[in-house]
Formats: C-alpha cells, sequence, structure tokens
C-alpha cells in the first residue's frame, strides 16, 4: 500500500473515530483538541479527513485481484510439489524402501 493511500486511511479512521465520539457522546475531539469547530486548525483537519473519505472511496473499486499486496508476491519461491500432491520421485523412492525392508 502506497504512503499516500496510507495517510488517507488514517485520516479516514480518525474521521470515523470523531463521528463515532459526536454520535455517542456529542463530544467533538478535533474540536477539543484544535480549539472549536472554526478554527483554523480544526478546519483544516476536517477538510483532510473529508478528502481522505474520497480517495477510500475509490478502494471499493480498485480489482480484487490486483491489490499492492498481490503484486509484491514472489510466486517463483513457491513449491508445490508437496503442497498439492505427492511427488513422483518420492513415491518411487518409497516403494523401493518397501521392496528393500521384504
Amino acid at each position: 500500500m502506497s504512503t499516500f493511500k496510507r495517510i488517507a486511511l488514517v485520516l479516514t479512521v480518525i474521521g470515523a473515530i470523531n463521528w463515532g465520539l459526536i454520535g455517542f457522546f456529542q463530544f467533538d475531539l478535533v474540536a477539543f483538541i484544535f480549539g472549536g469547530q472554526g478554527a483554523a486548525l480544526s478546519r483544516l483537519l476536517y477538510s483532510l479527513i473529508g478528502l481522505s473519505g474520497l480517495v477510500c472511496l475509490s478502494y471499493f473499486f480498485d480489482p480484487v485481484d490486483q491489490t499492492d499486496s498481490d503484486r509484491s508476491l514472489n510466486t517463483s519461491s513457491v513449491n508445490y510439489g508437496v503442497e498439492f500432491g505427492e511427488d513422483f520421485e518420492y513415491d518411487r523412492n518409497r516403494d523401493n524402501d518397501d521392496n528393500r525392508t521384504r
């Protein structure tokens, strides 16, 4: 995930927490910290949170198979020989071992 997306997500979470506090306790944390709803810093933070919400809205339209974590997956180091079926050489060696012990 890019740094820009992470910042947008953090600001959106801050906004969600603030709205939760307003809804449950009628307490505006952003206004409390930055000096009221009309203060310049509060208005700036409210604006950034609103823009972050719009950025995060684009996540709904990202294809599931094209996320950042999928692009960074290195499939060349994955070994499918054991996970999805038995190895042919292993079966042949096991049969030879069984014949030797008889």
